[in-house]
């Protein structure tokens, strides 16, 4: 029996927490985004993150937005997967950023981005990387710009 696959988990709920109105605020205990409302509410999104061993905490900002990325494995992943082709074209259906990505400050190696792999969303997957279906990435996508508040929480 095949088991439907979401493409969308957003939802609006009350929200008192850290972050300013329009800051993302990542919870990855709970594999939930969070965008801040003005009105004591935010729109919740489920999301994919590290790893245990690959999680990180902090605060960052948005620094780029990226339609239909590229992706180029980092040296770590490419250490644990080395048949991986050095540059992964944008569009692909192997490519694993998905439909949007927006990279974080603090050195370019993490984003948040959609995905080839929607049955991820909601477990602990990623290298340190926070993934989202491919609808929600092109929402938050379209609400952010560069230069917003990321405070990534357990």
């Amino acid at each position: 029996m095949m088991v439907a696959i979401p493409v969308s988990a957003r939802e609006t709920v009350t929200y008192k927490g850290d972050g300013t109105p329009g800051a993302i605020v990542i919870k990855t205990k709970e594999r939930r985004l969070y965008l801040v409302q003005g009105d004591g509410t935010a729109i919740r999104y489920r999301v994919a993150v590290g790893k245990s061993s690959k999680q990180w905490l902090g605060e960052v900002e948005v620094e780029g937005k990226h339609v239909a990325p590229a992706w180029s494995p980092p040296d770590e992943i490419k250490r644990d997967n080395p048949s991986l082709p050095d540059v992964i074209p944008g569009g692909s259906p192997r490519n694993p950023m998905g439909a949007r990505a927006l990279t974080l400050s603090g050195g370019g190696q993490y984003a948040i981005h959609g995905t080839n792999r929607p049955d991820s969303i909601g477990t602990f997957a990623s290298y340190g990387c926070f993934r989202m279906f491919n609808d929600d990435i092109v929402d938050l996508f379209d609400r952010v710009a560069v230069g917003t508040p990321v405070i990534v929480l357990r």
